[in-house]
């Protein structure tokens, strides 16, 4: 074992050797390897030699070093910041316990200029001296310029650290051949201690452009400049050296203030006040007297730390800048400096006694039996420092920072900060840095008031522009000014204390009690509630906080629910919009269309508003809906769309349910949009149902009549024509049936279970709204057009149906058309009839040659010719009608082709179209609407066809009507017009 160790300390000799030694540029390889020898067991004396040095172990004075050369050497500080953390995790390591010698082996390896490497070349260790003090006497030895010793400063520090430690005490140079002060950079203030601007991560570092002994080497110093020197509480000096004790008090007193002096100066000078020996020279600098030795000055560097941060943070919290929260922080702060400036009161009295207590015949006047030195000073003020330390690192992140960020920065340094002193330091803070926080926050759950002068809180007020330009309409502003877009919740400025969700149901809170406050006028109960429910919160009583702000959001949601139900009738309207403008109130619907359909079948330039609300009146009069309350009778009102050429009444045609505020912020302006869609949709499908419904009964009444006289030639035409407008009546009703139940009113139950929740809100309410039309728009098929993968845009529902239902109107006419031409089929039989019956009375025949071929004949002159003949006598024949009457002649027996044909089309047409979107629906993802292509199709009458998506363009370029084809509905239906307006004219 004890092999396996020399050779692990060998091997790590000798990697340390050949990472420090420097390379030679001309050197052989034997050279080399006999330095590199020489160095290994020059290492090797080092470790065994049992010399103890005779300095004092300081750990905290060897750190000072080694952060001293860091800062040297390096322009930015974040190397020594870096060793304090590195020094403070070494000091909590109990295995380690020669933690000086380490920090000391370290400084003194890293001080590469003045490791004497030519030594290495011609001492060969030990072989000219054998005592190992000696080797390493030449070895480390620093030189000057020239290539000899350095004398004095250099010379005394090299003494002092040496193992022998400092056998003598170097000569002192007389005061006045030297500047008052310590020497440093040019144009900086001699023998000062800058403390350096706090920013981010190395706030309050006390840094010195230079190392005082690096300084006094420059000034040639001696005497002082003694590194190794005891400190003021040692009690006896090391033997080798017996003379020291006695040589100190016999230096020249005059050339440095003693440490009594500076203890009495100690408390101005942690007060940030200049004293005799120990000024500020600027907000920045503390100058300490020239001729101090250097433990003394290591000591005084430290506590120029907490003096120099406290000057800081002091004119900090003088000034007026910031919001209420940086001047809670400021308040905070201040607090902290009269604790400290209480500890400096107490210091100061043990000062006082301690110095009183002084017996002048003691060395050093009996100072270390007094109790009270810098060292220990240093000590006591070790935890005040390192609360100045953090607080300007507060302060110095604080600048950057404003409200709720300004709570989140102070506490990180209480949730995520590793040192316990730390934490818990952050943590007193947040009690009075919050205080402004939380009364905003009670002001804004109690009252629904915004108490934010400088804009801290994480709910923030917009102005009353939407998009910087002042909204025109009256109604939006007054919804969207009080709960849409007058409050905004801002993410940026939640502060870590609270959640997210927390944020947003304080936001919810507010902003309902704000819009009962304003939108509902209801400012007395708001009023009432603030001065019942009203706490105190402060923070770390989150128990106290969870539950006032549960039971804020409870009451607050509910008294806004119970307002917009009882007060202003939320749901009434809801249900008024889903009777009378999703055509839910079937006898007030079927009235008003029987009583507008003469008005409405004119052109849309001759419809009058007055006409449309005296039949509306009359609809509701008529019907179920006179025993609705006034209000709502009252909002309900008829009016025409924006007119086009070419259009009727029926295109125009829509009822309109007023909203006032502040139910708009429910029902909003895209929801009365999307009401007045859904009616103009389920309006045109009751107008083609009203209309196949009334040609449907003159046809069956007909039938009884008119229509027997003629089975012999237009039965099997009536028979087709019953049999396509039964098809398309199912249709309509399954249309019907799918969206006004399986649509419509599954929706509405949906609305209805969201709304009764018990924790509904009026955001809820606005959104369980908005899904409600969102479903009926989508299922009922209302959506938009959609792009094929093909990059072709396909035809949605609402264009197909629009177009069936246009075929279907175009079908209802020509079976019209039909009608007419059975009509008059009928009367030109009857009025042949009566001639009979004349000329049988008369004694004549009743039928003679010329009448039957009159009567079967297509011949268009002939029927010409007796046309001519009849206008004047009888012309011969025993008629004493005119030949040709009104109804008689070539005109209807082409009509009738004609109207075969158009039936044909029609008919056609509607089949292929049905089939395409009975094809579509069956490839739907909704389960619903899926459904509704099977009871369209519950027989398979129907061949649904799934469409190519190619097929559209060839479709669209179809420009003649095919019986086979369904691209023929354009021409069709101008054609249907065409035989419409002439069987009008006719009549």
């Amino acid at each position: 074992m004890a092999d396996d160790k020399a050779q692990r300390i060998t091997d790590a000799l000798n990697s340390l050797v050949d990472r420090l030694l420097p390379p030679e540029q001309v050197e052989d390889e034997i050279d080399a390897d006999e330095r590199h020898d020489n160095a290994v067991e020059l290492a090797q004396h080092i470790l065994e030699s049992d010399v103890a040095p005779p300095i004092v172990a300081d750990v905290n004075h060897a750190s000072d070093l080694i952060k001293k050369k860091l800062l040297l050497e390096h322009s930015s500080p974040d190397k020594a910041v870096r060793f304090s953390n590195l020094y403070s995790r070494l000091l909590t390591q109990p295995v380690l316990s020669q933690k000086w010698a380490i920090l000391y082996l370290l400084h003194k390896i890293s001080d590469s200029d003045s490791l004497d490497v030519e030594s290495l070349h011609s001492t060969p260790g030990l072989q000219h001296n054998g005592s190992p003090s000696a080797s390493r006497a030449n070895s480390v030895r620093p030189k000057s310029a020239s290539g000899g010793q350095v004398d004095g400063a250099g010379s005394s520090i090299d003494e002092a650290f040496s193992t022998p430690g400092l056998p003598r005490l170097p000569v002192r140079e007389p005061a006045q051949s030297r500047p008052r002060g310590i020497h440093k950079k040019p144009g900086e203030d001699n023998g000062s201690i800058n403390g350096n601007r706090v920013n981010g991560s190395h706030t309050g570092q006390i840094l010195s452009s230079r190392p005082a002994g690096e300084d006094r080497q420059q000034g040639g110093q001696g005497a002082d400049e003694n590194l190794g020197a005891i400190n003021g509480d040692s009690k006896e000096p090391h033997t080798e050296c017996p003379d020291r004790a006695e040589d100190v008090p016999e230096q020249e007193p005059s050339a440095r203030p003693p440490e009594t002096a500076l203890l009495r100066d100690l408390p101005f000078t942690l007060q940030g006040l200049s004293s005799t020996n120990l000024a500020f020279t600027s907000p920045s600098t503390l100058t300490l007297p020239p001729t101090l030795p250097v433990p003394l000055i290591s000591l005084l560097h430290t506590l120029a730390e907490p003096s120099l941060l406290y000057r800081g943070l002091s004119g900090h919290i003088q000034s007026s800048q910031g919001g209420l929260i940086a001047q809670s922080l400021k308040a905070a702060i201040g607090q902290e400096l009269r604790s400290y400036l209480g500890l400096v009161a107490t210091l100061e009295g043990e000062i006082r006694r301690a110095l009183a207590s002084l017996d002048k015949g003691e060395p050093r006047n009996g100072i270390g039996k007094a109790g009270v030195t810098l060292k220990r000073c240093v000590v006591w003020t070790r935890e005040a420092t390192m609360g100045l330390r953090l607080m300007s690192l507060m302060v110095e992140e604080s600048k950057t920072r404003k409200g709720g960020q300004l709570i989140s920065m102070v506490h990180g340094f209480s949730s995520s900060h590793g040192d316990p002193f730390v934490g818990a330091f952050a943590e007193r803070l947040l009690s009075s840095v919050t205080r402004p926080f939380y009364d905003m926050l009670r002001q804004w759950i109690y009252d629904g008031e915004l108490s934010d002068p400088y804009h801290e809180f994480f709910v923030i007020e917009q102005d009353a522009q939407v998009n910087g330009e002042v909204t025109a309409d009256p109604r939006r502003v007054a919804a969207l000014s009080v709960w849409q877009d007058k409050y905004k919740l801002d993410d940026d400025m939640v502060p870590s204390i609270i959640t997210q969700e927390f944020a947003k149901k304080v936001f919810l809170i507010g902003k309902s009690l704000n819009f009962i406050r304003y939108g509902c006028g209801d400012s007395a109960w708001v009023e009432a509630y603030s001065k019942q429910a009203s706490k105190e919160l402060r923070y770390g009583d989150t128990a106290t906080l969870e539950t006032s702000i549960d039971e804020a959001y409870k009451t607050t949601m509910a008294r806004l629910i119970h307002l917009m139900d009882h007060k202003f009738k939320l749901f009434e309207h809801l249900r008024a919009l889903k009777k009378y403008i999703l055509l839910g109130q079937g006898d007030f619907i079927a009235l008003l269309m029987e009583s507008l359909a003469s008005n409405l079948d004119r052109p849309a330039s001759s419809q009058y508003r007055h006409n449309l609300t005296a039949q509306l009146e009359h609809a509701v009069r008529g019907s179920n809906a006179q025993y609705e309350s006034p209000d709502t009778l009252r909002r309900l009102d008829a009016r025409l769309l924006e007119l086009s050429h070419g259009d009727i009444g029926w295109d125009l045609f829509t009822l309109e349910y007023k909203i006032d505020a502040p139910v708009d912020v429910v029902i909003t302006p895209w929801a009365t949009t999307q009401y007045l869609k859904i009616f103009n949709f389920l309006w045109r499908i009751k107008r083609v149902e009203f209309a196949l419904g009334s040609t449907w009964r003159r046809c069956m009444t007909g039938a009884r009549g008119i229509l027997a006289s003629v089975d012999d030639k237009l039965s099997r035409d009536w028979k087709v024509a019953r049999c396509c407008m039964a098809e398309m009546i199912h249709f309509v009703c399954q249309l019907q049936y799918y969206i006004l139940f399986e649509v419509i009113e599954a929706s509405w139950d949906q609305l209805q279970v969201a709304v009764s929740k018990p924790d509904c809100t009026l955001d809820g309410l606005i959104e369980a709204h908005t899904k409600y039309l969102n479903s009926i728009t989508r299922k009922g098929l209302l959506g938009s057009a959609r792009a094929s993968s093909t990059g072709h845009r396909e035809d949605d529902f609402m264009q197909q149906l629009h177009r069936i239902l246009k075929l279907m109107l175009a079908y209802k006419d020509a079976v019209d058309g039909l009608y007419s031409f059975s009509v008059a089929e009928f009367t030109r039989r009857q009025e042949f009839n009566a001639k009979i019956e004349t000329r049988t009375a008369q004694g004549k025949w009743g039928v003679t040659e010329k009448d039957d071929d009159e009567l079967h004949s297509p011949n268009p002159a002939t029927l010409a010719s007796g046309r001519r003949g009849g206008r004047g006598v009888d012309g011969g024949t025993d008629s004493p009608f005119p030949a040709g009457g009104a109804f008689h002649g070539d005109g209807e027996d082409h009509m009738l082709p004609a109207l075969r044909q158009r039936l044909r089309e029609l008919s056609s047409d509607f089949t292929s179209k049905l089939n395409v979107l009975l094809g579509d629906l069956a490839y739907q993802p909704d389960v619903d609407m899926r459904f509704l292509g099977v009871v369209m199709n519950f027989n398979d009458v129907y061949h649904p066809v799934k469409r190519k998506r190619e097929k559209h363009r060839s479709e669209r370029e179809k420009k003649t009507p095919k019986p086979s084809g369904g691209g023929g509905g354009g021409g069709g239906e101008s054609d249907a017009g065409a035989t419409v307006t002439a069987q009008r004219g006719e009549r």
